[in-house]
């Protein structure tokens, strides 16, 4: 495989080519007398970094200098790039769970590859002797210098993590929207008035370029099929099953790259907003009367007889890019680990990538444990919540998934079933499940606290309400709530909440327009009424 260059190799002076140009070492120091936040864990370590022909470290007070105007920030990188070592770093496709890092079986990741000789899943495996070279604190503080930024490709909350992501992937190969860095939100009216937290918070993945968390997984994938097709690979096109969300993100990164996207949609089963998407970004939609797992059986079949990358979870490359959201939260909490993560689980490949993020930080000493994670899923979709149930003893068996408010997970047979168990028998997990009254309410519940999320959102919150009823979790707990999609997707869903439209839904917390005649008597009688009802007792 071809290396790329990055912007470090393992000497101490290629590690100052990592530091902004407008940056220099002392502004990562730790001062050692400073008192610790509530349970911030500090560090007293002194990240030291030399300057570097690639990077000249200026004084501190210094401005960086606007680029040229007719040099793009691609061009830019590449001259601030050439003379950059090459990457010290690469990744493979392994089997997963292979049991070590030395499988007898692997793969580059330039091959077209989905599955392992036996049948099995695929994992990204990362070269962790070259990785651990630096340590924790390095790592934290050069992912902290990237946010926010407009460098090319670091200002993506995804590619600001390029060395655990596609390592060996060319800049200029790379086809980026600068997704991620989502907002943390302090769920605060939710936290105490509802479930009794202070420390409540969820992460809006679905604030995003395409409305949903999947923006972080097609970057990586669409970016190294970019790379394929540079290679002259077979690849004509992409191709994906969706329930919505991956084929708004498959089309929208393929559109950008010039490349043909396939999708392959269940008739009747998704929102207008996820259809419109793929089709105003030029995909190749089929609408197919089945359920998202025969368009999934039959995109595998296609994609196995013509020259068409595929794009679902199978393909671990996704799952390289959705774990960042997880180094993401511990980024924004300073590095404190949260209690718990709470995820909505359909195919599952999230539950694992989220798994994945959290303990690649503790393997390489950026924290020093992970959260227990919970997975949560709808009551007409809910194999992996049975099978918990069982006590993982049993074999797991899919079941024939119904229709549900939360559509995108609207998944029987998850492809990603035995990542999910992995990660959640070693991270002391936990699944719960939501029927449909329950996520509707709680989305209710959720938008008239200051929130607007989608029907997923709503089972994960769900499963907190629940297990903090319960008492699993404490009213002192850290917990992070998953948001996977925009609420907007789904506002054909919140209409008809509102207006009680759900046949057999009592929609306990709908609030709808009052219709009132166009005079001011009978305005006043109605706005009296109304905040009588809200004056404070």
């Amino acid at each position: 495989m071809a290396a790329s260059c990055s912007l470090f190799n393992s000497s101490s002076s290629a590690a100052a080519a990592s530091l902004p140009r407008n940056q220099t070492s002392s502004q990562f120091r730790v001062p050692t007398s400073a008192p610790c936040p509530r349970r911030r864990r500090c560090s007293p370590a002194v990240i030291t970094c030399t300057s570097s022909t690639l990077d000249p470290a200026p004084s501190s007070n210094s401005v960086k200098p606007r680029r040229p105007a007719d040099e793009n920030i691609r061009d830019e990188a590449r001259r601030h790039r050439a003379a950059s070592a090459a990457s010290t770093f690469s990744a493979k496709y392994v089997p997963f769970n292979a049991g070590g890092p030395e499988s007898e079986e692997s793969y580059s990741l330039d091959e077209i590859v989905y599955r392992s000789r036996s049948g099995g899943l695929l994992d990204v495996q990362h070269d962790m002797d070259a990785l651990k070279k630096f340590d924790g604190a390095y790592w934290r503080d050069l992912f902290d210098s990237r946010v926010g930024k407009t460098n090319w490709p670091y200002g993506s909350g995804v590619w600001s993590k390029k060395e655990w992501v596609l390592p060996e992937i060319h800049p200029d190969d790379i086809v980026s929207a600068f997704e991620g860095n989502s907002n943390l939100f302090w769920a605060e009216r939710f936290g105490k008035h509802l479930v009794g937290m202070d420390d409540l918070w969820v992460k809006h993945c679905g604030i995003s370029h395409t409305g949903s968390f999947k923006d972080l997984g097609m970057t990586v994938l669409v970016s190294q099929v970019n790379r394929l097709r540079k290679l002259n690979r077979p690849i004509v096109g992409v191709g994906c099953a969706s329930t919505g969300d991956t084929s708004a993100a498959l089309s929208a990164y393929c559109a950008s790259a010039g490349i043909p996207s396939i999708v392959f949609l269940p008739a009747n089963k998704i929102s207008m907003a996820q259809l419109v998407q793929p089709i105003a970004n030029g995909a190749f939609v089929l609408s197919i009367d089945t359920d998202f797992d025969g368009c999934m059986k039959l995109i595998r079949e296609v994609t196995s007889e013509l020259p068409i990358y595929l794009a679902n979870s199978l393909n671990s490359l996704r799952l390289e890019g959705q774990k960042t959201a997880a180094i993401e939260i511990l980024q924004q909490f300073d590095w404190e680990v949260p209690d718990w993560v709470i995820v909505p689980g359909g195919n599952l490949g999230n539950i694992y990538a989220f798994y994945k993020g959290f303990k690649m930080c503790q393997e390489l000493g950026l924290v020093d444990k992970i959260p227990r994670l919970v997975c949560a899923q709808a009551a007409n979709a809910n194999p992996l919540y049975r099978h918990f149930k069982s006590g993982w003893g049993t074999d797991f068996k899919p079941v024939k998934a119904t229709t549900t408010f939360a559509s995108a997970i609207q998944i029987g047979d998850p492809v990603s079933i035995d990542r999910a168990v992995y990660a959640l028998q070693r991270s002391n997990g936990i699944v719960e499940e939501a029927t449909e009254e329950e996520l509707m309410d709680a989305m209710a519940l959720a938008d008239s606290t200051g929130m607007f999320i989608c029907p997923h959102t709503g089972v994960a919150l769900t499963a907190l309400m629940k297990l903090r009823k319960s008492g699993v979790i404490g009213a002192s707990d850290r917990t992070v709530v998953v948001s996977t999609a925009h609420g907007l997707k789904f506002s054909q869903a919140k209409i008809d909440y509102h207006s009680k439209a759900i046949p057999e839904m009592a929609s306990r917390f709908a609030n709808p327009p009052v219709e009132v005649k166009a005079d001011f008597g009978s305005v006043m009688d109605v706005l009296m009424k109304h905040l009588g009802d809200k004056a404070p007792k």
